[in-house]
């Protein structure tokens, strides 16, 4: 455990949309279970500035390099705050990895034909949420059914202006990434993390599970995780 710790990065945990960052428990546990320091994001998810900034402010108390994984919408904020100089490495959990220029809205504007359509109602205010209804199904379908009953009903709002916010320099051209794809997913479809993570050079697992991965599947999230952090130190030797 201590030669695994003292050989280890850090870990900062980047939540998606709808949700916030305490989906990322079990992760956590298993992380610091193995010796890894680990600490967890909350986004205001109002404008990917915003969630840059908050991600940065996260960074700057680390003492070492830093493996930055991003679940979802978390894929953007790592693919730009991922440019900060403790970054060794990403790791992406069935997120978006946006080239420059590209932000969530364009990576969905015009989805394959049959793709699942994410269950997203009307804005209100500025703000997004899912169908509490179809959250489960679409989000969660993996999830205990209590649990992802309090995902739908705990909702954070998402910020529309978030969706819109683009990358002006993808971290993936620079550092090295890791990829999960969930190939169960309802809300990213496989097919699209599968093109992302090819086209950002990723070290890429697949794991049968839906877009809640890091709930469902906590074991294999973290397993990836500290692939990425073994295979940061290794480059570094």
């Amino acid at each position: 455990m201590a030669d695994m710790a003292s050989a280890a990065a850090a870990v900062v945990l980047v939540h998606g949309g709808f949700v916030d960052g305490s989906g990322w428990q079990d992760v956590y546990k298993i992380l610091k279970q193995h010796g890894y320091n680990v600490s967890i994001v909350q986004n205001p998810t109002l404008s990917l500035a915003d969630d840059v900034a908050a991600t940065k402010r996260v960074l700057a108390a680390q003492s070492g390099p830093v493996i930055l994984v991003g679940h979802s919408y978390g894929g953007v904020v790592i693919t730009e705050a991922g440019n900060d100089p403790k970054v060794a490495g990403l790791a992406y959990i069935a997120a978006f990895a946006p080239d420059k220029g590209e932000s969530v809205a364009a990576l969905i504007k015009d989805p394959q034909p049959g793709a699942p359509v994410p269950p997203i109602l009307p804005p209100q205010d500025g703000y997004l949420f899912l169908d509490k209804a179809k959250f489960a199904a679409s989000f969660a379908a993996d999830v205990a059914k209590d649990k992802a009953e309090f995902m739908a009903n705990s909702q954070v709002p998402w910020g529309v202006a978030a969706l819109a916010g683009t990358i002006t320099n993808p971290a993936w051209k620079t550092k090295p990434s890791w990829y999960l794809i969930a190939t169960e997913d309802k809300m990213i479809p496989p097919a699209a993390q599968q093109a992302m993570s090819k086209r950002a050079g990723s070290t890429v697992v697949e794991v049968k599970g839906s877009h809640a991965i890091y709930v469902s599947k906590p074991q294999a999230v973290a397993a990836l995780i500290e692939n990425a952090a073994k295979g940061v130190k290794l480059a570094a030797n």
